[in-house]
């Protein structure tokens, strides 16, 4: 029998691998896929994760594959520009840069540092039952495996939450997303540059994830259209720039969704099992703090299994990262909302109080995400 089954092969899942394998407790991760691919296209990288990923051992490896971000800026539509802030402060308090990445090069740089071995794909899982020993997992090719302890990492629908915590409620933020990733170059001011236009009820944001791949998001208020709409018609609000991206990517490759979150739960842990990332604290995409999170707590919970057992380390993992957590959800949908402003005496004072407030009042906020929870 072995020790911890990690159900989900996604970021958090296979961080958390990973720092179980630094323990040197046995584990594997079982992923419902057939392959360990992304889901989705680009991914923001914090200090925080990047932090983590030094801990780990795979920073240079995940940096060789990713672009650097040294700035992250907001603007109008017209990518006039509406805040500013440099990261070179985080990168000399911390010794680490933000970083993208494409989903996919992340994905392999990580199972690459599990190991095959660890990994069982086509692992669906269809229950979970406890037992004398720990829990008994069924999977939908009829396969049975008997573990002691279960890590849910299987995302915002989670079947572990949903077998053994309160159900999970999805908010609906009522806004759609368009995601793609091309070859291109970007104009100089933007290389290096995570940027992000603000229109009326819609977004658009875009970040080199690699020296020859761009990737753009775009996000509308669902009264704007439907994900059936023309997104070459809807880039039309903003830069000609942005046209140009949507116009050149290939229209099979796009991703395109709803956004959603997950309502609080109170949670995250019980004899035995315990949530991370999206199972536990799903967010809005506002901050590009999703997989971050998911990430820290890998850390928190690996660096809590060098000290304590591992029931003990569950128990004591909500305890550190719940505040932090929860905190992210709530301020990314609320700046999500604000971001797509459609009155227009309320949108002019946003942007107003944008360019007027002082870079330092941005930064702090950045330090709280930056900053890892303390073990």
């Amino acid at each position: 029998m072995m020790d911890i089954a990690i159900i989900g092969g996604g970021i958090g899942g296979l961080t958390m691998a990973l720092a179980l394998k630094r323990v040197g407790l046995s584990f594997r991760v079982f992923e419902a896929a057939n392959e360990i691919k992304a889901v989705g296209a680009g991914i923001g990288l914090g200090s925080n994760a990047m932090q983590v990923f030094r801990h780990l051992g795979i920073h240079d490896d995940v940096a060789a594959a990713g672009r650097r971000i040294a700035v992250m800026s907001i603007t109008d539509e017209k990518f006039r520009a509406l805040s500013k802030m440099d990261l070179s402060r985080f990168e000399k308090q911390y010794g680490v840069s933000n970083y993208a990445i494409h989903r996919a090069d992340l994905h392999r740089v990580l199972a690459k540092a599990v190991g095959d071995e660890h990994i069982a794909l086509n692992k669906r899982l269809k229950d979970i039952e406890k037992t004398a020993t720990g829990f008994s997992l069924l999977f939908e090719d009829g396969t049975i495996n008997e573990v002691t302890h279960i890590i849910g990492a299987d995302g915002i629908k989670s079947k572990v939450r949903e077998t053994f915590f309160e159900k999970g409620t999805l908010r609906d933020a009522k806004q759609l997303c368009w995601r793609g990733v091309l070859d291109a170059g970007l104009p100089a001011s933007l290389d290096y540059n995570a940027f992000e236009a603000w229109g009326k009820g819609t977004r658009f944001g875009v970040v080199k994830v690699n020296s020859r791949q761009v990737y753009w998001y775009l996000l509308i208020d669902e009264h704007l259209g439907t994900l059936e709409s023309d997104v070459e018609q809807l880039a039309k609000a903003f830069d000609p720039l942005a046209q140009d991206l949507v116009r050149n990517t290939d229209k099979e490759g796009l991703i395109k969704t709803r956004i959603y979150d997950l309502k609080s739960i109170e949670s995250w842990s019980q004899k035995g099992i315990c949530l991370i990332g999206d199972a536990a604290h799903a967010t809005t995409p506002n901050l590009g703090q999703g997989a971050c999170q998911a990430i820290e707590d890998a850390y928190v919970l690996g660096e809590l299994l060098k000290k304590y057992d591992i029931d003990t380390s569950f128990q004591k993992y909500p305890q550190i990262r719940m505040q932090k957590a929860k905190s992210v959800v709530s301020l990314s949908w609320i700046l999500g909302k604000v971001a797509h402003w459609c009155n227009p005496v309320g949108l002019a004072l946003r942007n107003l109080l944008m360019r007027v407030a002082p870079e330092r009042m941005n930064l702090k906020q950045l330090e709280v995400l930056f900053k890892l929870d303390k073990v």
